[in-house]
């Protein structure tokens, strides 16, 4: 894609979507960071239902260890992965207290370095709690920036680096956003639904479907 027509694709998402966010449903920073550990290779929709269960009787740190992994995973246990999801989370929950206060920390490296969080689940809690303009690239992001030309790449971390590139700045903060919701519900892996896609016009990819 050329630079002019990123700029157009941005500016149409955005006036599709003005002030888009994550569907994972959170109240504070460490209800975010949990419920994303917890969606690895499960929907936000199963998510969300556990967490509704969960968030009532335990909604900090403190609170899940008292729970106890076992605790957690009665709560838990729709999602897939639930035993290691568990186990990741309790032991989070752990280095959390002992080592910041309780308080999800604001930085890359002391995310990464949390049981069961990579660098997209960093970049989804920096981002989507504390406003970094960052890029968590998972099937959805991947499969819209290759397909449609906006930022091609080989792996993941080839397509987040290429999307800071390209992405224009005034757009950064919600692009991730627009993005995965454009993934997951238009231009989707099987049949993407092109007639419908608000962006048609702009894309490279030469495999459009008609109507």
């Amino acid at each position: 894609m050329r630079a002019d027509e990123i700029e157009e694709m941005f500016a149409r998402l955005q006036e599709l979507n003005p002030h888009p966010t994550t569907e994972l449903e959170y109240t504070t920073p460490f209800e975010l960071l949990v419920a994303v550990i917890l969606s690895a290779q499960a929907t936000d929709a199963g998510v969300n239902k556990a967490t509704r269960r969960l968030y009532p009787l335990a909604n900090t740190p403190q609170a899940i260890l008292a729970l106890g992994e076992d605790g957690l995973k009665k709560h838990i246990a729709t999602i897939g992965l639930f035993n290691a999801k568990a186990k990741n989370v309790i032991a989070t929950c752990a280095i959390l207290v002992e080592r910041h206060g309780g308080e999800v920390p604001r930085d890359r490296a002391a995310l990464e370095a949390l049981p069961g969080v990579g660098r997209k689940t960093a970049n989804v809690v920096l981002n989507t709690a504390f406003g970094e303009p960052t890029m968590a690239v998972d099937t959805h992001i991947f499969r819209v920036a290759n397909r449609t030309g906006l930022a091609p790449g080989k792996d993941v971390r080839a397509v987040e680096d290429a999307l800071l590139r390209r992405v224009p700045p005034p757009y950064l903060q919600d692009a991730h956003h627009w993005l995965i919701l454009h993934g997951r519900y238009v231009c989707k892996a099987r049949k993407p639904d092109c007639p419908q896609c608000v962006v048609r016009d702009l894309c490279h990819w030469p495999d459009k479907t008609s109507a």
